[in-house]
């Protein structure tokens, strides 16, 4: 296995269990969860003994973040996929609704990738993995690292916000022409602001409006639970919904539309965007 990144361990007053200790130490893992599969992967080593989940560190002791080598039979998902653009660093792909990006099924965008995408000539090329996620029935654009480097420093821009993300959604109700939506998620903050392009009246559901969308952050089910909270749900939102305004069988209409940052290895400027998927444009022409 290569070594991806290493870290020694500073003062920390007492021991602590490694995958409490590790959140945010290495670059490529920023959560607890992606720690604790990484250490059950047995790609984490502390003192050059693989690590468990119930083990503690201390002060001075030097962990090491491996990448896992690649199966050459390993089975892909075989599934067709529009690439938008491609180097040797970076893809940016188009996903599909009602598909997952990654996960611990088989039928994952990032179990599709090798085969749709070409294989780097960098020195550190590797499997290319999605840098960031959309949710299961949104549609829109998926930005890939495809090399070691490029996962990494992908990784650092969204944590930074230097990576801007553009969604549009059809909403429910009467709704303000613009404004910015600032309710917690998880008792974390979030804020998202919202312009409204076109409403027109519908006898079921009031008005059906055509919003563009710009999270200033990055919580889970966001753009979902915003728009709930001041009452115009997304339409066919299951999950966050009105009572009998359920649009059953079309899916979700959320996409994620434009993404635009600087190139982080050729500083060119990227923007790249998907039009709507057809049910929204039957709905606004």
């Amino acid at each position: 296995m290569k070594i991806l990144e290493t870290h020694i361990v500073k003062t920390i007053g007492k021991p602590i269990r490694l995958q409490e200790y590790a959140v945010g130490v290495f670059k490529t893992i920023n959560t607890k969860s992606g720690i604790k599969k990484a250490i059950k992967k047995g790609v984490v080593k502390v003192n050059d003994k693989t690590a468990t989940t119930a083990l503690h560190i201390n002060e001075g002791d030097t962990i090491e973040l491996f990448q896992l080598e690649e199966k050459a039979n390993q089975k892909q998902f075989e599934f067709s996929l529009e690439v938008l653009f491609e180097d040797d660093y970076l893809a940016i792909i188009y996903k599909p609704p009602g598909i997952l990006v990654s996960g611990n099924s088989f039928a994952t965008i990032d179990n599709a990738l090798m085969q749709n995408l070409q294989k780097s000539a960098l020195t550190d090329t590797t499997r290319p993995r999605p840098v960031h996620r959309l949710d299961y029935p949104t549609s829109g654009l998926l930005l890939i690292g495809k090399t070691t480097e490029s996962i990494i420093v992908l990784n650092q821009l969204f944590e930074k916000k230097e990576i801007q993300k553009t969604y549009h959604a059809i909403c429910i109700g009467k709704i303000e022409r613009n404004g910015e939506i600032n309710f917690p998620i998880d008792d974390k903050k979030a804020s998202t602001s919202f312009e409204v392009i076109q409403s027109i009246e519908s006898p079921r559901f009031g008005f059906l409006n055509l919003v563009k969308l710009h999270p200033k952050t990055g919580r889970k089910h966001q753009l979902r639970k915003h728009l709930f909270s001041i009452g115009n749900p997304i339409l066919g939102d299951k999950e966050y919904s009105l009572e009998n305004k359920i649009l059953k069988g079309k899916g979700l209409f959320l996409h994620a539309s434009t993404l635009t940052f600087i190139h982080p290895f050729n500083n060119e400027k990227i923007t790249i965007t998907k039009e709507f998927p057809k049910k929204f444009k039957k709905i606004f022409p």
